[in-house]
């Protein structure tokens, strides 16, 4: 575990406030040992996790983390904070704070040591020593397992409850269990590490398959068999979840194993005693879940659920999107609108006319278009009921292509296939079935039962909706244009690359599918809003240096070249360390910019591209012009309230308050 962490990479006298500049600070180590190639990407992914769930825990932990393609070398830096950060831990404020950082593709090698860590931080002499420790040398090594903790002066609580299990014959009551979490780096292995202490002290037979990052050892059939009852810790799909037929459940979240697993363990025996039996469902290799924990009864809410099987569908259809778009708006870029026209390249390509190749560019991106319906169908099914849904959400997708029923088909034929694939998931069968319902039953009669929906029942209802909608957007002019902009434009800024964004994304890109003149002016406001954001805040660092930190006023020059690619998410760092006035004046600004471009009648054939794509946009000039407008807006907005807070923070800096410039940008 050598080259994890090392003396550079610890910080005795973490000065951060919040959990958002704590991980800034460590992260900056990282940058400066060249583990972290780009800090604001980096830190934009650790945010994206910690969105997902809280990363606290009980007795003062926190342990931000994430997986990301920014980090060379998996990685490890540790604070110690006098004050205590919240990291939304129950029990209070965390003063140990662990920032995992693991390459995108990191080995199994490094992620099990990493593993073994975060077991290792539930050894209360293990965290009372990091606590103790005056020199950063000796606690990185104490981290790397190469100083030996401190002996205790009585048993550990595991020793004790080992000593304090019953002997003899009697069988004791067994549990298997399986934890995960999104990143597969801490959580997972705390709540395993967690759930077989509280086993011990509780006398029962616990053990625990960790589906991580570094894969996982499927539990012994046998084990499962003897089992009395099973917990589910989770925070991703359980893998292979037939495995635990007929057994009764616990399902929750990650955190619940790690916070309370003798409750589990209770709640287990319980429904063991009164013979409850929990209806797993046949599938395989699972989806993520919600963040809140869990896809059984004890998961989350209904609306949590159904946003994540559509971001499921949005996210697996966007690089069709990317791809296809701009495959065809450079098609335009070189032969014109009417290539569109153009002879089939498999029967007329004439290797030295740029026509040719235009043509070639355009039917590539039409195919690749081709598959936005059915992929966004099938992605949705699959994030409701696994790989068995993915057949009938395709052929879904398709059908509402063949009834022009369009994105808003795609949308119902996902969760009609997932549903019906639920459905056929909770009827019991024989146990000579089982093994081919996933590859054969399901996808058979789910298939048939959704294609007759979609021709027959649904589609063409949805497709004479469609068509309303099209109709729309194409009479759209004077007040309700610009008030569709303003909406599209709050969307688009609110939360920067999370859901909304996401749904205002997706509902402009699902009608390039079918391209109108209302269509392409959507398009053109989601654009034109989503590049405000960074932009705003590369230039507020530049026209008001002395309200930001040295850091933001990096990422403010950074900001300019994502903003201007179209790229939201180069705003994330600053809202996430000043939420309360930045997301409101980047949301003005975006709303301004949406209502404007609307106003003036601008079009974008492209899906993506920012400036690169202006030749492409119909009124390219008056389309800058609400860019520009829309960035001032929010400049002068973040520029002012920044402003008054440092202003009201003067007097109390008079007063002997310590308030500093850095404090006051990333306080909210």
């Amino acid at each position: 575990m050598s080259e994890l962490i090392t003396a550079e990479l610890v910080d005795l006298d973490l000065s951060a406030a919040t959990k958002d500049a704590a991980a800034r600070s460590l992260a900056e180590r990282m940058v400066a040992a060249h583990r972290v190639t780009d800090l604001d990407g980096f830190l934009a992914d650790v945010a994206a996790r910690e969105a997902q769930m809280p990363t606290g825990l009980d007795g003062g932990i926190g342990i931000p983390h994430c997986r990301s393609e920014h980090v060379s070398a998996p990685t490890l830096a540790f604070g110690r904070s006098a004050s205590g950060i919240d990291f939304g831990a129950a029990d209070g404020p965390a003063d140990l704070i662990f920032l995992i950082a693991a390459p995108a593709g990191a080995d199994d090698d490094h992620l099990t040591i990493l593993s073994g860590l975060a077991r290792r931080l539930i050894d209360p002499e293990f965290t009372a020593a990091l606590r103790a420790g005056d020199d950063p040398g000796t606690v990185a090594a104490l981290i790397r397992g190469e100083e030996p903790t401190p002996e205790p002066e009585a048993t550990t609580p595991i020793q004790a409850a080992e000593e304090a299990a019953p002997a003899g014959d009697d069988a004791p009551f067994r549990i298997v269990a399986v934890t995960s979490c999104p990143t597969g780096i801490a959580h997972t292995y705390m709540a395993a590490e967690s759930l077989t202490a509280a086993g011990l002290a509780e006398g029962v037979e616990v053990t625990v398959e960790t589906q991580g990052s570094a894969g996982f050892s499927k539990l012994d059939p046998a084990v499962i068999a003897r089992a009395d009852a099973v917990i589910w810790a989770h925070d991703v799909e359980v893998r292979e979840k037939a495995r635990f037929r007929g057994k009764p459940l616990v399902d929750v979240g990650v955190k619940a194993g790690i916070n309370r697993p003798a409750e589990l363990i209770a709640e287990a025996r319980r429904k063991a005693e009164r013979g409850e039996i929990a209806a797993v469902p046949q599938g395989g290799d699972g989806p993520e879940s919600g963040a809140d924990g869990g896809s059984g009864a004890d998961g989350a809410h209904f609306g949590v659920r159904l946003r994540t099987y559509l971001m499921s569908g949005v996210s697996y259809m966007v690089p069709f999107v990317a791809a296809g778009g701009l495959l065809i708006a450079l098609s335009f870029a070189i032969g014109g609108y009417e290539i569109v026209d153009a002879k089939s390249v498999a029967d007329h390509f004439v290797w030295g006319q740029m026509d040719s190749w235009a043509a070639l560019l355009n039917q590539i991106g039409s195919a690749a278009f081709g598959f936005l319906v059915p992929v966004l169908a099938g992605y949705i099914a699959y994030g409701m009921a696994d790989r068995p849904a993915l057949v009938p959400g395709f052929v879904g997708g398709a059908i509402a292509l063949t009834v022009d029923a369009g994105f808003l088909g795609g949308l119902v034929a996902g969760l009609l296939a997932g549903a019906v694939v639920m459905a056929i998931q909770r009827v019991p069968v024989h146990a000579t079935l089982r093994g081919i319902m996933p590859v054969l039953v399901i996808p058979l009669i789910a298939s048939a039962v959704v294609g007759f929906l979609m021709f027959i029942v649904v589609g063409k209802p949805i497709a004479a909706l469609q068509g309303a909608l099209t109709d729309w957007l194409n009479g759209l002019s004077g007040s309700n244009a610009v008030i569709l902009g303003v909406v599209l434009g709050l969307m688009m800024c609110f939360d920067m690359g999370g859901p909304l964004n996401k749904v205002a994304y997706a509902f402009a890109v699902g009608g390039l599918a079918d391209p109108t003149d209302g269509s392409l002016k959507v398009m053109a406001a989601v654009m034109a809003a989503g590049m405000v954001p960074p932009l705003a805040m590369a230039l507020a660092t530049t026209v008001r240096k002395k309200l930001f930190t040295k850091t933001e006023r990096e990422n403010g020059r950074a900001a300019w070249v994502l903003g201007a690619s179209f790229i939201t998410e180069g705003a994330i760092p600053f809202a996430a360390a000043d939420p309360l006035r930045v997301v409101p004046s980047v949301m003005a600004g975006g709303a301004v910019t949406g209502a404007l471009s609307m106003a003036f009648g601008c079009t974008l054939r492209a899906p993506h591209g920012g400036i690169f794509v202006v030749p492409l946009i119909g009124e390219p000039f008056l389309y800058l012009l609400a860019i520009a407008a829309g960035t001032l807006v929010a400049t002068a907005l973040v520029v002012l309230l920044k402003g008054a807070r440092r202003t009201a923070a003067a007097p109390a800096s008079e007063a002997g308050a310590e308030v500093t410039g850095s404090r006051a940008g990333v306080s909210a």
